[in-house]
Order: structure tokens, then sequence, then C-alpha cells
């Protein structure tokens, strides 16, 4: 019998344990205390769609509220083949190694059917990721636009008051919806490839106009030459449009995450453009006018979940999805009369009551 128990102990002692459930008083210390396990519970917590995680993560986020906003917000995004994650890891080794704490939210493409991803960014970050003062980060995209994910910001707040002090945002690839991920960062850096000629022309211009330095990566070996070229390309294309950042000179320069050449010169760019800016209140009402954005973005978002859960929209929205498809209707009085069953008559016409 005693053998007997002696099995039973050992196999309960093989089964997985169940996490503690933690509460707000959990989080918020473990928080504070710089415990990347309770760091990353926190943020699955945030990125919950259930409404009790939803109303916890609130009080735990407000509560770190005063412990947050002072960090380097540094958003990184590039042409498809440029090498983000790679580059990310030689910036972010460079930055530790000055004694910096470095937080890396990496935003990883959803399958459009699935809604899966793949997070793989940890094992492209080897060196990165077994840093003490590193923390990465994949989110899955989501379909949502810009490829940020939707509590990315949040997300950005928790690892400031973790004590990161530098917080680098990977976007998914480069897009008209990259201004999602402008609205998140102080500054905003694009990678291009060197040798691609008319192809960095194909580039929106939008793009180039949101971001606040230009970096040539992968200007090594026989791409050097290539490189160059580039730069004096991207140059001249910046003297037709309007900074970023008012008050700011965006500059084109080269990198290379293989070696490292060119990574300690960005980094002094970079201190350079909080050094001139912040004392001029830049940074802070950039930040002021994206929290303002964000609010905006909430209401959108809380709107579009209410609507599509009142019981006669839902149960009216197939019926009128048939006579679309069937020709029977337009599509605007199909949209008008659903509107018309998730809010009042009067406020489609903007007539007051």
């Amino acid at each position: 019998m005693e053998g007997t128990g002696q099995v039973a102990t050992n196999a309960e002692a093989s089964l997985p344990r169940r996490p503690r459930t933690l509460t707000p008083d959990d989080y918020v210390t473990g928080v504070l205390g710089g415990n990347s396990g309770v760091l990353a519970r926190a943020i699955t917590l945030v990125e919950s769609s259930s409404r009790i995680h939803e109303a916890q993560a609130q009080e735990v986020l407000q509560r770190l509220l005063p412990h947050t906003g002072k960090s380097r917000r540094i958003g990184i995004t590039g042409v498809p083949g440029v090498g983000k994650s790679t580059f990310i890891e030689a910036f972010g080794c460079f930055l530790v190694e000055a004694g910096h704490k470095v937080a890396v939210l990496t935003i990883d493409p959803s399958s459009a059917r699935s809604h899966g991803s793949i997070l793989g960014d940890k094992t492209r970050m080897e060196r990165l990721s077994c840093h003490p003062n590193a923390y990465i980060r994949p989110t899955a995209a989501g379909g949502t636009l810009g490829g940020v994910a939707r509590r990315t910001r949040e997300t950005m707040l928790l690892c400031e008051a973790a004590g990161y002090d530098i917080v680098l945002l990977e976007s998914v690839g480069v897009g008209q919806s990259e201004i999602a991920l402008r609205s998140m960062v102080d500054f905003l850096l694009l990678l291009l490839l060197p040798g691609a000629g008319d192809e960095l022309q194909g580039i929106k211009k939008g793009i180039v106009e949101i971001a606040d330095a230009v970096l040539i990566n992968k200007a090594d070996g026989d791409n050097l030459l290539k490189a160059q070229q580039a730069r004096a390309e991207q140059e001249s294309a910046l003297h037709y449009t309007q900074p970023a950042t008012p008050g700011w000179n965006r500059t084109v320069a080269l990198a290379s995450a293989l070696t490292g050449e060119g990574i300690p010169a960005l980094w002094d760019a970079i201190q350079r453009f909080y050094r001139e800016l912040e004392p001029r209140g830049t940074i802070t009402r950039r930040r002021q006018q994206q929290l303002l954005e964000w609010l905006s973005d909430l209401v959108q978002d809380e709107l579009h979940r209410l609507f599509f859960q009142n019981a006669r929209v839902r149960a009216q929205l197939p019926v009128l999805q048939e006579a679309l498809l069937s020709g029977e209707i337009t599509a605007v009085r199909a949209a008008r009369e659903l509107l018309a069953l998730g809010m009042p008559a009067d406020n489609l016409t903007g007539t007051e009551t």
C-alpha cells in the first residue's frame, strides 16, 4: 500500500500545476517589481475578450497609470524582406548592453481564414530574448487596421510600469494603414532595402511622410554601393515631403544588422530627437493627441460591438443580406434599415428630439 501511495504521489507531481489566479494587487505588485512572468499574465489579461477580464485589466491599468509614460516609444516598419526582426535584435542588444531595459512588441500577421498567427519572433531573436533586461512579446494582429493589435497600447503601458525605458514596436509591414503605428509611438523608423531601384519609389508616399528617419538596412558587402545609391535617392525624395514631426529634420542613413554598423549612429539620432523636441513640448503634445485618437477608436469599437449584439439587428441582418445579394435592395438602403433597428430614427436624419 505504501508503494502504491508513492506511485500516486509521483503521478500527481508529474501533472502540470494550474497557475494560481492573480488578484489586481498581485498584478500591480508583480509588474512594478519587474516580474516578467506576472507581466506576461497581465498582458494576456488585457488581451482577453472576456468582459470580466476587461474589468479586472482596467483596474490594474488604472493603478499602474502613474508609473507609465516614461519610456522612449519607437516604431519600426519596413518593406517585406528588409530584415526587421534581425535589425531589431541587433538594435535591442546594443541598447541593453548600453544599460537600457528594452521591451519589444512584435505584431505578427494573422491568417485571413483561420485568424491564427505564427508567433515566432522569440525564435528569430534568440540572442536578445535571453538577455535579462529584454522582454519580447509577439502578438497576433488579428486583422486590426495598421497591423497593430487591439490592445497594443495597453501592453506598452504595462511594459513601462514594469520599468522598461525603451519600447520598440514592430509592425506587420508597409501600407497606408501604418498610420495606426504612427499614432502610438514618438519616433517612427522606416527600413528600406538597398538596390530596390524603382521599387523604392513605389512605396506609398504617405509612409515616407510619417517616418522620422529612413534607414537603408543590409548595407554591407556587395550591397554597400547599392545602399549608398538608395540613400541618395531617398534624400532627394525627402525634399518634396513635409516632415512628420515639426521642427525635426529627417535623415537617411545606412546600417547593417549583421555587422552592427550604423546602429550607434541611429541611436545618437534618436537621442537627439528627444533632446531637441522634449523641451519644446512636442513629444507631450503628440502623446496627448494620440490619447484623444485612442479614445475615439475605443468609442467606435464599442459602438460597433454593441450594434451587432443588438437582437433586432442580428435577426434582420441575414434577411437584408439575402435581399442585397438577390438585387431586391441597395446596399445603402439595407444599411439604413439596419441602423434604424440599432438606433433611434431621428439620429439617422440629424433631427434633434
